[in-house]
């Protein structure tokens, strides 16, 4: 989702950058040296880094150990491996699972490691720490620019859409637009609903990542970037379904997890680049499930 927005990006605002973007099938990054190879053969200015396992919170809390090791694994691999040969600037995703689970008030970047971290999806969570502490180590010692971008939960065109594994507005649209094709008089939401969530639309996320990039030494080591303000998880779906026109009910099961009680980033080193998020939750819901319908080529009546 974040690289093909990037991609998307690029190609609008900054055209005449060549980009380079291997597909897995191409380059393994869990493959050290596939890794070296590639960057000794094609020489770049700038390294994005976006890519990872991911998962939701079911998937997380099931397989940490396969969290822990492959994002540790392909973290290691295209930092050390860029700086090893000569990349002098480097943009790492993080996540905001990096920060410590019971932290009250917004999350300052400054709160990485400063407690217990959400154990549903911790193995995930500590590849993401480790790689961004390479990043300020070898910034610190060698003078590169590799810098840390820390976004809320993302959503938005490219998305994998799956209730089980996928993430939680993915799951949300994909629970949705079945209840639509199939007339379901309700939605299950797992967990209670009432832990809080905050959501960026992915392209507003790469928008300001490219258009900063020219300022890249100016940039702290970590920069959060959200949206401001959080709604609990029954929200979301809410407002999903009036974005959707969904006229049912949702039920909660409370056999599934519901995961950290909040993660609303402070953003304020990032207001000093000029980020102000321009998507609304109905906009980007909207404009997502349509990413939805044709990707998976399905056809629904109109809810209307």
């Amino acid at each position: 989702m974040v690289g093909s927005s990037f991609l998307r990006q690029i190609k609008e605002h900054k055209p005449e950058w060549h980009v380079l973007s291997p597909t897995r099938e191409h380059l393994d990054l869990t493959q050290q040296g596939q890794v070296r190879s590639f960057l000794s053969e094609n020489p770049v200015d700038c390294v994005i880094h976006a890519a990872a396992k991911v998962g939701g919170i079911k998937n997380n809390a099931a397989n940490l150990a396969e969290f822990l090791v492959e994002n540790t694994l392909i973290n290691t691999n295209l930092i050390q491996e860029s700086f090893e040969s000569g990349v002098k600037n480097l943009i790492n995703l993080g996540s905001s699972c990096m920060y410590p689970k019971n932290f009250s008030g917004l999350l300052k970047e400054e709160d990485i490691l400063g407690g217990p971290l959400e154990p549903t999806n911790e193995g995930y969570a500590l590849a993401k720490i480790s790689a961004e502490r390479l990043c300020r180590y070898l910034s610190e010692k060698f003078g590169v620019q590799y810098k840390t971008i820390i976004p809320c939960n993302l959503y938005g065109k490219g998305d994998r859409y799956d209730a089980q594994n996928g993430h939680l507005m993915a799951a949300i649209i994909e629970k949705t637009a079945k209840a639509l094709k199939l007339n379901l008089p309700q939605i299950e939401i797992w967990g209670t609903g009432e832990v809080r969530r905050e959501f960026v639309y992915v392209d507003d996320l790469t928008d300001f990542v490219i258009s900063n990039l020219d300022k890249i030494k100016e940039w702290p080591a970590c920069l959060n970037i959200g949206m401001g303000q959080d709604h609990t998880v029954n929200d979301y779906y809410q407002i999903a379904a009036k974005s959707l026109g969904y006229k049912g009910v949702f039920v909660h099961n409370h056999a599934e997890p519901s995961g950290m009680t909040h993660k609303l980033m402070d953003c304020t080193k990032a207001r000093a680049f000029g980020w102000t998020p321009t998507t609304t939750l109905e906009d980007g819901i909207t404009e997502a499930y349509k990413d939805y319908l044709d990707r998976y080529q399905v056809k629904f009546h109109d809810a209307n």
